[in-house]
């Protein structure tokens, strides 16, 4: 079921900017969801093509709508951004994603994302691997603490999983609820207003979809996917994904170390193969910040694909 929630597409502006979808084109959407992104682009322009991917087959129902209403224009691919050069021979004119969860997948209780409302602890995007119960129910404690700490960036990562290994030897962890009001316990109320349990089921959600490497294997396919020309916009929402983009841009232009002193390189060997148009990241005015509160953390990192050697 497709939830009745509006999705409001984050930096909608800014990226249809960035991928130039003015101008007629095929353009990937790596990360369909609700649409908001393929919509806009196919309305950019009325010669314009969409190839679509997404793991999570909820997201089917708003595909065939999309078939129906844009016809030949408009595909849909359900399988995960990584893979998206197993489905695309051809190059493209612009690759735009989307990370993190949707508005759609968080408003429904039963997908088990949300801190705040009760359901069945899972979080997978897609219908396999493994889920955050059993993640939480079978882990040890020090794998937990490490889950916690590198993709939540959760200081109290070894208290959080000391106390969820304690209460899981009472009984089973099933519910989104429950683990967080097991976090509630061991962890003060952050001053700035935000839920103590935000960071721990951010990093079970993106060890659970490998969300990282999926990441890092999508921007490695945009150099065989995009044509000469072609543009790479990316919309990321935590410190995590927008290093990986950064640093992907940096070591794949002419940009070097020196040029960003805050930039940590995993090596130093450099292909020039885009240019960075967004040596900053682009981030939501107030204004968007305002009627979107999605869109406040939001970064926006763009490169250019330029010509094969």
């Amino acid at each position: 079921m497709v939830t009745k929630q509006p999705h409001i597409p984050v930096l909608l502006k800014e990226v249809l900017k960035n991928l130039k979808c003015d101008k007629p084109g095929v353009f990937i959407d790596g990360t369909f969801g609700a649409g908001g992104y393929t919509r806009a682009i196919l309305e950019a322009n009325s010669e314009n093509k969409v190839i679509a991917f997404d793991r999570d087959s909820f997201v089917v129902p708003t595909a065939d709508s999309f078939k129906r209403k844009y016809g030949a224009r408009f595909s849909f691919i359900q399988d995960c951004f990584s893979r998206m050069p197993l489905h695309i021979s051809k190059r493209v004119d612009g690759l735009v994603l989307d990370l993190g969860i949707s508005s759609m997948q968080i408003d429904q209780p039963t997908r088990g994302f949300s801190f705040r409302t009760d359901g069945p602890l899972d979080m997978r995007m897609g219908q396999g691997g493994t889920s955050a119960r059993e993640v939480v129910n079978m882990y040890d404690e020090n794998q937990l603490a490490d889950i916690f700490y590198q993709y939540g960036e959760e200081r109290a990562a070894r208290r959080i999983a000391r106390a969820v290994v304690k209460e899981r030897l009472r009984h089973p962890i099933l519910s989104t609820l429950q683990l967080a009001e097991i976090i509630h316990q061991v962890m003060p109320k952050p001053k700035d207003g935000s839920d103590s349990a935000m960071r721990t089921f951010q990093a079970l959600r993106i060890f659970v979809n490998n969300e990282l490497k999926e990441l890092e294997a999508a921007l490695e396919a945009s150099k065989i996917l995009l044509a000469p020309e072609g543009r790479l916009v990316v919309v990321s929402f935590h410190s995590l994904e927008d290093r990986i983009v950064k640093n992907f841009l940096i070591q794949n232009s002419s940009l070097r170390p020196n040029e960003n002193r805050h930039i940590a390189f995993t090596h130093s060997v450099h292909h020039n193969l885009f240019k960075v148009m967004t040596k900053r990241p682009i981030t939501p005015t107030a204004e968007e910040q305002q009627y979107n509160s999605r869109s406040h953390s939001a970064k926006l990192r763009c490169g250019i694909r330029l010509e094969d050697a």
